[in-house]
């Protein structure tokens, strides 16, 4: 019940409470700032599987299991991200630099009409929410091995998933969707968090292998979204290099993080 309720605290809660300030506070949130606060969360992601998650996976097996877990998390995701493109009917390719968060989570165009905006919200959901699948296993199968992993994982991805809820919330706000449907929607968008808590536990009652692939795996999906998509697209779209020392910071937060495991 513990590890339910963490999962679905950082998924739900996560993604909702960034739909809810967007929805009260800034119907069209700044690219400048959307960008800083993914890079925030990215860094301190990053810095929590590097110094936590990798090292956990690497102590429970070795660093061969290790190695192709995080091989297989990449593939995973990018396999994920050609899905969503495609069920979406997107024609972007998925490592061009785009210009706004709405192309960023694979909305192949945004025009200025409600009609394209409630589009790219909707697809934006689709791909978030499958990107929080890997950020659950995390949790559950960090649970799993140690509790306050699980719980130091939980608050990570929860922060990470505020800015991510924020940038499904703003086009559909844009496409004339009321603003507590879009708070509803948000957190919806984090119920696969959920789904992939009740899988890590799973795995992490299968054997020490198990546990280590799903850390690893997480490990990787995750690294790939942070440097695959959100720096680059961030660097991009800010137009300062105030993204690369963000993330910076994260990643020593992130660090900071691991200290109190």
């Amino acid at each position: 019940m513990r590890i339910i309720i963490i999962t679905a605290a950082a998924g739900i809660l996560g993604t909702g409470l960034g739909g809810v300030i967007s929805a009260l506070l800034l119907r069209k949130p700044s690219e400048k700032i959307m960008c800083l606060m993914l890079s925030l969360a990215g860094g301190i992601m990053t810095g929590v599987v590097c110094f936590s998650l990798v090292p956990e996976s690497i102590e429970v097996t070795n660093t061969i299991v290790t190695i192709i877990g995080i091989i297989l998390g990449v593939l995973v995701i990018m396999l994920l991200n050609r899905l969503v493109d495609k069920f979406t009917n997107s024609t972007t390719d998925s490592l061009s630099i785009h210009q706004t968060h709405e192309e960023l989570f694979h909305a192949s165009q945004v025009l200025q009409n409600k009609s394209n905006m409630l589009r790219s919200g909707v697809i934006m959901l689709i791909a978030i929410g499958l990107h929080n699948l890997p950020e659950g296993i995390a949790i559950g199968a960090g649970s799993q091995h140690d509790n306050s992993l699980g719980m130091i994982l939980a608050l990570i991805i929860m922060l990470h998933n505020i800015p991510e809820g924020m940038a499904i919330a703003a086009p559909l706000l844009a496409g004339g969707i009321n603003r507590w449907k879009v708070a509803v929607a948000t957190a919806i968008a984090g119920v696969p968090t959920l789904i992939g808590g009740f899988f890590g536990m799973f795995i992490g009652h299968i054997s020490s292998i198990a546990i280590a692939l799903s850390l690893s795996m997480a490990s990787g999906a995750m690294l790939y979204i942070v440097f695959g998509e959100i720096i680059p697209q961030s660097v991009v779209m800010a137009k300062s290099r105030a993204v690369t020392l963000v993330t910076l910071l994260g990643i020593i937060l992130g660090l900071a993080f691991t200290l109190l495991h």
